[in-house]
């Protein structure tokens, strides 16, 4: 199995669809779980009642090993619409859903644009940029914190409190160990904040709901912890993918170029080709279940493998192709079943936007190292780049050019 931090790790996802679509891996502890690899099946499996997201239907030996996200289950921020089953998973959802709606969204076009055009504003001059951190992260962190209504000042917390969150490696579970302030510390005096001053943001009405009884205190804290993480780091992820599958595919970059209202096409196939989530979250089964013809006892992990599903050449011709112009692209980046991204028509609209501003205003952007030199998160669900360093023309005014691109590393 391959894991996000693999250069291309599409070559072991074929092997196992061709020999072992449904199989059984041995992770760190010797905990085991399931991985399903085929597109079909992954797309039932996210449909299946019978494969739970909530943590409290595993089994004893996952249970012992102290296994899952050690952030959100440290820190107490784990009891959330990604960790919840019905009825709860409704109640929760139903308070923040409106907020997400595609109208709602598409409201937001013009203040994203705006920060993506001021964070290129910010490098353009330089020649050179690493558009990990100077914007892929702040392009939706930026929009996500003025939805929830977060200080500006605080949202540098937010990549390291990501970064602890995905991490392969457990035992940081507060942040305290590299000196950031822990997420549920910050996070309890923010609510106590927009308590005594409530503002027009989805924290002040959350934080109003939780006064009327609607949910509990730690269910408001853990709405606000995925909605700020959720909120940037699958986003973050898909425009540098995004960017580096343009740069490898001339003619599609070129395509994208001619015809930039293909900006949201480019999205669909990148969440396809190489999506910023190569495993998507744990899974349990609550009774045996069979998937692709093999039996899955009861309180067994499951992962479902979308870097396999989504190069399943079951489903889509030419999978190992980046085409921007695939027709049918029903890919499963955003889930399926009552799970469904509620975020994704944010995550589609900030990607949309990032990629084309990158490709208007640095036409001749380029990789400043090698592709095979790009760092990558070190988790074995995300796939997302840590740095994407690049170079292209110096702009010192409008459409003024200022030189050749900046030397590569």
């Amino acid at each position: 199995m391959g894991t996000g931090s693999d250069a291309d790790p599409y070559p072991a996802y074929a092997r196992l669809r061709e020999e072992r679509p449904v199989c059984r891996v041995r992770l760190r502890d010797n905990v085991h779980c399931w991985v399903v690899s085929r597109y079909e099946d992954a797309r039932s499996a996210f449909a299946d009642p019978r494969l739970s997201r909530d943590p409290r239907a595993a089994g004893p030996a996952w249970r012992e090993a102290d296994r899952g996200r050690p952030l959100e289950d440290g820190a107490g921020l784990g009891v959330h619409l990604l960790t919840r089953e019905p009825p709860d998973h409704e109640r929760l959802r139903r308070l923040v859903s409106a907020v997400f709606t595609k109208a709602r969204t598409e409201a937001l076009r013009e203040r994203v644009e705006q920060v993506a055009d001021s964070l290129i504003d910010a490098f353009e001059e330089r020649g050179e940029a690493e558009l990990i951190a100077e914007f892929a992260y702040p392009l939706p962190i930026t929009v996500i914190c003025e939805i929830l209504g977060i200080p500006a000042e605080d949202r540098s917390l937010f990549r390291q409190w990501t970064s602890n969150a995905v991490a392969t490696e457990s035992g940081d579970v507060d942040g305290r160990v590299n000196g950031v302030q822990p997420p549920g510390e910050y996070l309890r005096a923010l609510v106590a904040a927009k308590r005594d001053a409530p503002g027009d943001d989805l924290i002040s009405a959350l934080v109003a709901d939780q006064g009327q009884g609607r949910l509990s205190e730690s269910e408001l804290l853990s709405m606000i912890f995925l909605l700020v993480i959720a909120g940037h780091e699958n986003t973050a992820g898909l425009i540098g993918n995004g960017l580096v599958a343009l740069l490898r595919s001339p003619e599609q970059l070129a395509l994208l170029r001619e015809r930039p209202e293909l900006a949201d096409a480019v999205v669909e196939e990148v969440l396809r080709y190489d999506g910023p989530m190569e495993l998507a979250a744990w899974r349990w089964t609550t009774e045996p279940v069979e998937i692709g013809g093999t039996l899955i006892p009861a309180g067994e992990p499951v992962l479902i493998a979308l870097a396999g599903a989504h190069r399943d050449p079951a489903r889509f011709t030419e999978p190992d192709r980046f085409d921007v112009e695939r027709p049918d692209n029903a890919h499963l980046g955003f889930g399926h079943g009552r799970h469904h991204c509620l975020g994704a028509p944010l995550g589609r609209l900030e990607g949309a936007v990032g990629l084309r501003a990158l490709v208007r205003r640095l036409p001749d952007l380029a990789l400043a190292v090698p592709q095979e030199r790009l760092r990558r998160q070190p988790s074995s669900i995300v796939r997302a780049l840590h740095e994407l360093p690049v170079v292209f023309t110096p702009v010192r005014g409008p459409g003024e050019a200022a030189g050749p691109p900046a030397r590569r590393r």
